[in-house]
């Protein structure tokens, strides 16, 4: 391939909400990124719906909840109902935990929302350049990095950029991962849908009967934004350019709704359910759905792929900046891959679950049996919470350091969540100060976490970015700590050592955080008293 006519640090590919919120954490380490998106704007669609209590936490860092939380619905549109047809009662319903009402485990709440809400708050969060309209068509891996061939739509110019790294953030139809040969495990596409976003006079009956999704008979029923607008969702029929398609919504709203529907905008669209066999390659890093496909049910599937940039941008920028050595990238796969598996498992049985509630509901209909006024539920009230796989995932790989206290751990699955300060787990919420959490604590940085920052102070020069935080004594038990013990944070808040009881020697934080990070220090270190600058 010839000569690059630019270089860059990152080349991100994708502007969906993965990629945008990729170049927003690494605009605030301070590495040189560059967005490419091949769609000519930010999706119109609402696609993605569902921002949850991982999610939020990520983009509480970023100084963006507040926005996100006053475009979104109110908390009582964190349930789901299953009814005959949208005007019928509801046969069952279950909240959404974690969005529905605040959880002690975290400091947010998640929110329901339209991705094409989210996506111009993450694109406002970072300043550096993001270009419309230009697809990555071409790659070729060199020693240093990777040099990718771009084409702008509206032009027809070429370009070539070289880049240290490529993150692939460009969807299940990945250009990327197939110019990597990277491969797939897992059913595939597996059916075609439609989305028919359209207008309706349904306001004052939605406000009686809030919810994020209402299931029916005939495909399920989504409200877009507060102030209005509405998306049917239904498998895509044989004949699509003969349908009706204002037609269709208006018989499956149901006898009870006389309004007029005005369809705006159709989209088709295929639901996938893989793993990639890998999610690094050289030079080349997947995530997303370009890592993974998620079928809906649930929500998992954007806030997945959210968790993965926040795991890697920190490993990125150690690599590129020298106080971490190449091997840190190999963990990215280690870690998030097993989360990947687990996730698409989970989404499965979700859709199981909600196919065997409306077929118990179309059984009751068929025999004409006395239809009980509600159908019991197959799961409990924490379905689409998912809890233990949202803030129980526990990484095993070399850069987190076990104390011996207890063997690795899967990714955390199902609904339940214990808050533990094992190495490997998100470290828990716990409040600081009565508006300050343990999570406001970690950015841009390890954070020591020790009741006794005096302690350890003398053994905090070393040449990684570190800040020292006192964890107040009350939370020392829950953290497994005695008076002079530590915790050490990193930067996407999963613990990656602990010493119980006091630092074990002058060089053990030093020796612990070169073996995390897999690297020969840097000879000229960022301060330790505050975040690396951005340019």
């Amino acid at each position: 391939m010839p000569v690059a006519n630019a270089e860059v640090e990152v080349l991100i590919v994708g502007g969906g909400p993965v990629g945008l919120t990729a170049r927003a954490l690494l605009e605030r380490w301070g590495v040189r990124t560059s967005l490419v998106e091949k769609r000519d704007e930010l999706s119109p669609f609402p696609r993605s719906r569902l921002v949850n209590v991982r999610s939020m936490e990520i983009f509480r860092r970023l100084g963006l909840t507040a926005t996100i939380t006053a475009m979104a619905f109110a908390p009582e549109y964190g349930r789901v109902r299953f009814r005959d047809t949208l005007y019928d009662p509801d046969f069952a319903t279950a909240a959404m935990v974690g969005i529905d009402a605040p959880v002690p485990e975290s400091p947010v709440t998640g929110v329901v929302t339209s991705q094409d809400r989210l996506e111009p708050t993450l694109l406002a969060a970072a300043a550096t350049p993001v270009r419309f309209g230009v697809e990555l068509v071409d790659l070729a891996e060199e020693a240093e990095g990777v040099v990718a061939l771009l084409v702008d739509h509206r032009s027809g110019a070429e370009a070539r950029v070289r880049a240290r790294h490529v993150l692939a953030a460009d969807g299940a139809n990945s250009t990327v991962r197939q110019r990597s040969g990277t491969g797939t495990t897992g059913p595939g596409a597996v059916g075609r849908v439609t989305t028919v976003v359209f207008d309706a006079d349904l306001d004052h009956w939605r406000a009686r009967q809030p919810a994020g999704v209402y299931f029916t008979s005939d495909g399920y029923f989504l409200p877009l934004y507060p102030e209005g607008g509405w998306a049917w969702i239904v498998p895509t029929p044989d004949d699509v350019p003969g349908t009706d398609w204002s037609g269709l919504v208006q018989r499956a709203l149901g006898s009870g709704a006389d309004v007029r529907v005005d369809v705006l905008r159709v989209q088709h669209w295929v639901v996938n359910a893989f793993v990639a066999e890998r999610f690094r390659h050289g030079s080349i890093l997947l995530a997303g759905d370009a890592a993974h496909a998620i079928p809906p049910a649930g929500g998992m599937g954007m806030n997945l792929g959210v968790a993965d940039v926040h795991n890697l941008c920190w490993k990125l920028a150690g690599v590129l900046q020298g106080w971490a050595g190449p091997g840190l990238l190999e963990t990215y796969e280690t870690e998030r891959q097993p989360v990947a598996h687990q996730t698409l498992r989970e989404a499965v049985v979700n859709t199981e679950l909600m196919f065997r509630v409306q077929n118990t509901r179309h059984e009751q209909l068929r025999t004409g049996a006395a239809a009980p006024a509600e159908v019991e539920l197959p799961w409990s009230e924490r379905y689409s919470a998912q809890l233990g796989l949202v803030l129980g995932v526990t990484y095993d790989s070399g850069a987190v350091l076990t104390d011996g206290s207890a063997p690795a751990e899967p990714p955390g699955t199902g609904t339940d969540y214990v808050p533990t300060a094992l190495p490997g787990h998100r470290m828990p919420h716990l409040w600081l100060t009565h508006d300050r959490s343990t999570l406001d604590a970690f950015g841009e940085w390890f954070t020591l976490l020790t009741p006794d920052p005096t302690r350890w102070e003398q053994r905090t020069a070393t040449p990684w970015p570190l800040h020292i935080e006192r964890l107040p004594h009350e939370h020392t038990d829950l953290c497994g700590l005695r008076p002079h013990g530590a915790l050490l944070i990193r930067p996407d808040g999963h613990i990656a050592a602990r010493w119980p009881d006091h630092p074990p020697g002058d060089s053990a934080l030093h020796h612990a955080l070169a073996a995390i990070t897999g690297s020969t220090p840097p000879s000229n270190p960022p301060p330790n008293d505050q975040p690396l600058p951005i340019p």
